[in-house]
């Protein structure tokens, strides 16, 4: 899943572990990764449903069972283009990585949680008690944004630093007081009874938007492609909404799960499509808007110590392929 990006592996380009094609030229397929998470394994959607092919995409979906391995691999010029979330692409843009952002995927709706263990029925209860999430990472934001919006200070627990999967074991069993998890993870701790949410990115608007990020040089190469792509992928949307049992049983083998299961990290999932993408793409001081995101999600970054400055959305943003595609739709 979805881990904040260490910038100092952008700057390996052997030995990653990873077998990927090489940025693909214009007559070739567009290489997109892609990884666990629900506004991504429905790029699978696109290509059974025949989407690429309807609106003449060559795309080639690149699987990563690691996330970070995806974005490492877009850091390192080993993909055209990824999906990723943007807490991950804000520091490798800071250090010049030419990577351009072209369409929105989703936004998490619920699909991460700052949860606590049977009890704890408020974050001021958490002071001087044992808090589990990766530090820096998108379960990180989230926790800190609860915080923040409660008039407290994350620092005032103590937080212990763990893998996604170790913070919600470690909650199942009674070992800290509260974590940062996502889906499934959310959903098998509460039909468990071993904990409930205090605070959900569906609370949160706009503040965990993800991505498809294209580097410069295959969008500058690929113009058409990419408009074909940003096609697809809203016929996917309107796919998953009219019939969300059919995409769950499509998307779910890629990551092992049942389609019921699947079906509820699509409830907390909130799909862009053509008006949203709209939205997301153009400055306002919407919380869909990037720009307001941006923002916040750099201001973190920034206390965190893994971002210099605030960013220039206008500088990676590109509205063109969305725009092209809404005025091509059908």
């Amino acid at each position: 899943m979805r881990k904040l990006f260490r910038y100092m592996l952008i700057v390996l380009t052997l030995g990653i572990g990873i077998q990927v094609a090489a940025p693909a030229m214009a007559k070739g397929p567009i290489t997109i990764g892609i990884s666990d998470w629900p506004g991504w394994v429905a790029w699978y959607v696109a290509e059974q449903k025949g989407y690429f092919k309807k609106y003449g995409a060559n795309v080639k979906l690149v699987w990563f069972p690691s996330y970070i391995d995806s974005v490492q691999a877009l850091a390192a010029d080993k993909l055209d283009a990824n999906s990723q979330a943007l807490i991950d692409t804000l520091a490798p843009i800071e250090k010049g990585v030419p990577l351009k952002v072209v369409l929105v995927t989703d936004n998490s709706a619920g699909n991460d949680a700052f949860m606590a263990k049977p009890g704890i029925q408020s974050l001021k209860q958490l002071k001087g008690k044992t808090v589990a999430f990766e530090r820096y990472s998108i379960e990180n934001y989230l926790a800190y944004t609860a915080f923040k919006r409660h008039g407290l200070n994350i620092d005032d627990s103590n937080i212990v630093s763990m893998t996604t999967g170790s913070a919600a074991s470690a909650l199942m069993a009674g070992r800290v007081a509260a974590a940062g998890v996502w889906n499934p993870w959310i959903n098998r701790i509460q039909q468990h009874g071993k904990g409930h949410a205090l605070f959900t990115s569906a609370s949160a608007p706009g503040l965990i938007p993800d991505l498809l990020v294209a580097q410069q040089k295959s969008l500058k190469a690929n113009p058409e492609q990419y408009k074909a792509i940003a096609k697809a992928w809203f016929a996917v949307v309107r796919f998953i909404n009219a019939h969300p049992q059919e995409a769950a049983a499509i998307m779910a083998p890629h990551v092992d799960l049942k389609p019921k299961e699947y079906e509820l990290s699509l409830k907390g999932t909130r799909f862009f499509g053509e008006k949203l993408n709209q939205k997301a793409m153009n400055k306002s001081d919407a919380p869909e808007s990037l720009y307001t995101s941006t923002r916040d999600t750099a201001s973190f970054l920034m206390k965190s110590g893994k971002l210099s400055k605030q960013p220039d959305p206008a500088s990676f943003i590109d509205a063109s392929v969305v725009n092209q595609a809404m005025a091509a739709q059908d």
